[in-house]
């Protein structure tokens, strides 16, 4: 059985049948019904037991329901309790909505879209932490298309296709812990994926572990991801094509540990400090690179398997892994 059929396998074979209730004002919102839902486990940073989280369930055992309007997503990814949110069709939001804890958020099919806004994980006042996106596209947001802040921990974004938003396509920050993006598919974009708020934002410090994998990054300019602070930040098994700045920027003393990944056409594949940030710390490793320069390295990093096991697929089959896998439609 190839990588990606294994793979395929162990997501679909975690099923949970999650009872439904009528919601609050039926007459506004899609009627929730009982109906099974594939609530596959969470693998990397975002599976591991800390912070008082048993790795990151979402919404599981809670309401399933269907949203096709922008106000029904923000009713229910708002509310306390948590939810299995089915997203269905484009739906069009104005701004950032706010998900707050125990949420999953999945698209239906491959034609489920967010657009004009986007998705932040929590708030000063209400934490976003246990909490999956799954097999979405985000489109043309307002700002960033997905934030986690405010330190929102335990979050899986899987299967998900971004792109030609106004800031960040997905920007981790603000002392958020504990996540996992992988098997996303990126592009169309400058600013791809922030780890770490600013220079000078130091409570991020012993926070942002966060794992990269199997992600593709297609001809996005820079930040896959940019680190600030963050140890381990493990980035294995993604494909870099074209990215016209950089690959991997390990910045303000982060750690990071890249292996496996392919790159394409990448000038600057790896760098320790960029622009004004000081250097951070790289190992890399068993990483592929074809019409693309040499790493940058520095130091030594933590290990990520002092936290989780992982399988490292052979670089050279990361493009055919990663376009055939990678994306909405594909869970």
């Amino acid at each position: 059985m190839s990588p990606l059929n294994r793979r395929r396998l162990l997501a679909g074979s975690a099923l949970a049948a999650v009872a439904a209730t009528a919601p609050r004002n039926a007459s506004a919102h899609p009627t929730a019904r009982t109906h099974p839902s594939v609530l596959a486990a969470a693998d990397g940073f975002a599976s591991v037991n800390a912070l008082g989280s048993n790795g990151t369930t979402g919404g599981a055992g809670g309401q399933a329901v269907t949203v096709t309007t922008g106000d029904a997503l923000a009713d229910y990814v708002g509310r306390k309790e948590p939810y299995v949110i089915t997203v269905s069709g484009r739906i069009e939001v104005d701004d950032m909505l706010t998900v707050v804890a125990n949420k999953t958020i999945v698209g239906a099919g491959s034609t489920a879209e967010i657009t004009g806004g986007g998705l932040q994980l929590g708030s000063t006042t209400r934490p976003g932490n246990n909490v999956i996106i799954r097999n979405l596209r985000f489109t043309d947001a307002s700002d960033d298309s997905i934030s986690v802040t405010n330190k929102a921990h335990h979050v899986w974004i899987d299967h998900c296709d971004l792109s030609r938003g106004y800031d960040g396509l997905l920007d981790i920050k603000r002392e958020s812990d504990y996540v996992t993006v992988s098997w996303n598919h990126f592009h169309d974009h400058g600013k791809t994926a922030l780890l770490g708020h600013s220079d000078t934002y130091t409570a991020d410090r012993g926070k942002l572990r966060v794992t990269y994998h199997h992600n593709f990054f297609d001809r996005t300019d820079q930040r896959h991801p940019r680190v600030r602070f963050g140890e381990p930040v493990h980035v294995y098994n993604n494909y870099y094509r074209g990215n016209s700045l950089y690959g991997v920027a390990s910045t303000e003393d982060a750690g990071v540990v890249v292996e496996g990944n392919y790159f394409e056409n990448v000038a600057k594949p790896v760098l320790s400090g960029y622009d004004k940030s000081g250097p951070g710390r790289v190992v890399e490793r068993d990483n592929a690179y074809v019409g693309s320069g040499a790493p940058q390295t520095l130091g030594t990093v933590v290990e990520p398997r002092t936290y989780y096991a992982y399988t490292l697929d052979a670089a050279s089959s990361v493009p055919s892994l990663v376009t055939a896998g990678a994306g909405v439609g594909r869970i």
